[in-house]
């Protein structure tokens, strides 16, 4: 069993910067790709950022690249967000997830890969 604990989310005005975290427990968190995703009010949930098992492969959708950048701290079970210049269309629910693949050499961008996600973190970027 994998716990996943999302923290960090809040109100921010647009162009400002947040940084959510996730606490693993309950499996050994170095081995698995782990990855970000969202869910606005009405929508369906959609990738945000991945990172492969060592970090050595991570990646971020479109709509945030060059804005958000995912990271690990393995020795600490740790992954990370951060979110710089944020947007309204940025409010959204967050959720970290891990994958259920051993040491998987890149990331996921479905969420069919990951079996193990967190209860989420809501953002909310004010205009």
């Amino acid at each position: 069993q994998v716990q996943l604990v999302e923290s960090g989310g809040g109100l921010v005005q647009a162009g400002g910067s947040l940084s959510l975290s996730c606490a693993a427990s309950g499996r050994t968190f170095s081995n698995y790709a782990m990855g970000w995703f969202r869910q606005a009010p009405g929508k369906e949930r959609e990738f945000v950022a991945g990172i492969s098992w060592n970090g050595g492969n991570r990646g971020s959708a479109d709509s945030v690249k060059g804005r958000f950048t995912i990271s690990r701290v393995n020795a600490r079970n740790s992954l990370y967000l951060r979110m710089n210049s944020l947007k309204p269309e940025d409010t959204a629910v967050y959720y970290c997830a891990a994958d259920t693949r051993f040491r998987n050499s890149v990331y996921s961008i479905d969420q069919l890969d990951y079996g193990y996600w967190g209860q989420g973190t809501q953002v909310t970027v004010s205009s």
